[in-house]
């Protein structure tokens, strides 16, 4: 890493950390009836309250929805850890790490798109044109280790007949990335969703993206085994799963309405939020045998190059009963 990259992740670091940090203050979503039940949903960058928000899917709950937003999963899973929201909202990967870290969360819904929404991108002057020539160079994956980024830079690495180790990898927050990659000062980033939107946009060139099988294509809701143990709780996140599987519905016959709430919300340039919608998770599934299998091998890979320590057992750790269509 050169100096003047140090130096300028140095100065991010003190603005990502008190993101993170106030992450949890989030204003209510919805009316409460109930004001005994509040539901802390965890979120990345505003993606799920953006989303029930524009589809007006929380009108008339019977509990008090409380969002807290950070930038990453990573961030995310420490809140759960620490108590501070009831469910987690990540890709596959980063809910497995957080279960092999010991965070008590299962997945309880699976959300499922075609994995564009992942991708590894370089300067647009870049001399790497493929997965192949990554070897030797330094690639920045986001958020931290064991990401969605992650699991797909291994994979194209393995695909293209690569080792892990013929790369440099170094793990930045998605801001801290964001701002020194637009910076100049990363060639290589593995990233997701906004982040990846907003640098393609300006002109950097993506190399490769999770379609094809690279990812799997899964994200997880997930829920604090505290959460779970509270009856008031359980039952509010099983009609919480209702309402955003209706949302998600709804984006699928109102993409420009839900661009536009993207594009409020985020500040996103118009070509980002359409991007975002058309490479965002487009369904709620339940956990099926099949599910927990697909996700299982992204484990296994995982824990063989030695990121996924401990493994998981992905069928052990969900909660089919909350959700099921």
């Amino acid at each position: 890493m050169t100096r003047g990259l140090r130096a300028l992740l140095a100065s991010l670091t003190l603005a990502a950390t008190g993101f993170a940090a106030t992450g949890c203050g989030g204003a209510a979503g919805a009316a409460s009836s109930s004001p005994q039940v509040t539901l802390t949903v965890g979120d990345q960058a505003k993606s799920l309250q953006t989303l029930l928000n524009a589809s007006g899917v929380l009108k008339g709950t019977s509990y008090k929805v409380k969002w807290a937003e950070f930038e990453g999963a990573a961030p995310l899973f420490q809140a759960v850890q620490a108590g501070a929201a009831d469910t987690s909202y990540a890709a596959d990967l980063p809910t497995l790490q957080a279960q092999s870290g010991g965070v008590p969360v299962k997945g309880v819904a699976a959300l499922h798109n075609d994995g564009s929404s992942t991708g590894i991108v370089v300067q647009k002057n870049s001399s790497v044109k493929t997965v192949s020539d990554l070897k030797g160079k330094n690639v920045v994956v986001s958020s931290a280790r064991g990401s969605i980024a992650e699991y797909l830079l291994a994979n194209a690495l393995q695909q293209a007949g690569l080792k892990y180790s013929d790369v440099h990898v170094q793990y930045l927050l998605p801001t801290q990335a964001q701002a020194a990659f637009t910076a100049g000062k990363i060639e290589a980033w593995a990233t997701f969703g906004t982040y990846k939107a907003a640098v393609v946009d300006q002109g950097a060139r993506q190399i490769v993206d999770g379609t094809g099988g690279r990812v799997s294509g899964y994200g997880f809701i997930g829920a604090a085994d505290k959460a779970l143990a509270d009856q008031g709780k359980k039952a509010a996140i099983k009609d919480f799963l209702g309402r955003l599987d209706k949302a998600l519905t709804w984006s699928g016959t109102h993409q420009d309405a839900y661009a536009q709430a993207i594009e409020k919300a985020t500040g996103a340039k118009a070509a980002v939020a359409q991007l975002i919608v058309k490479q965002g998770y487009g369904e709620l599934v339940p956990i099926t045998p099949a599910v927990t299998k697909t996700v299982q091998n992204v484990a296994d890979t995982m824990h063989g190059i030695k990121i996924l320590d401990p493994n998981v057992n992905v069928a052990d750790s969900v909660d089919t009963s909350l959700f099921a269509k």
